[in-house]
């Protein structure tokens, strides 16, 4: 099996959660250099991808792929899933319509109060 080419995560770099999120991707990325994080407020991401306005990117997370593609948020998961260690086979998921609708909820919910989660969890992930 051929492995993914490498993507752009850009992630809200104030939110402890996404923080923590950025970390636990890291550690189970199938190979080094998969992923490339940029902060959703920075100069970089604002060079790099113009199309994307601050707003947008603090609502979720974007992926761009190699194609420059771009997807936000839970439609961007499975492509994330394929390209972690042992977290391949639950892009299937993504595929089924009862759970898609499923996850779809969790993570607007998530992603609508992550900072509230984060304030809660903030002392269980190191800064």
């Amino acid at each position: 099996m051929r492995k993914p080419e490498p993507v752009v995560i850009i992630y809200d770099d104030k939110c402890s959660l996404c923080r923590g999120c950025r970390r636990w991707i890291e550690l189970h990325a199938i190979q080094r250099n998969v992923f490339e994080f940029i902060p959703c407020r920075s100069e970089e991401r604002r060079r790099r991808f113009p199309e994307l306005n601050d707003d947008v990117c603090v609502q979720s997370f974007q992926l761009v792929l190699p194609q420059k593609q771009i997807l936000a948020g839970d439609t961007a998961l499975p492509e994330i899933l394929i390209r972690l260690r042992g977290y391949r086979w639950l892009q299937i998921l993504f595929q089924l319509p009862v759970s898609k609708a499923c996850l779809y909820a969790a993570y607007r919910w998530i992603s609508n109060n992550r900072y509230l989660i984060s304030k809660t969890i903030k002392p269980l992930i190191q800064e």
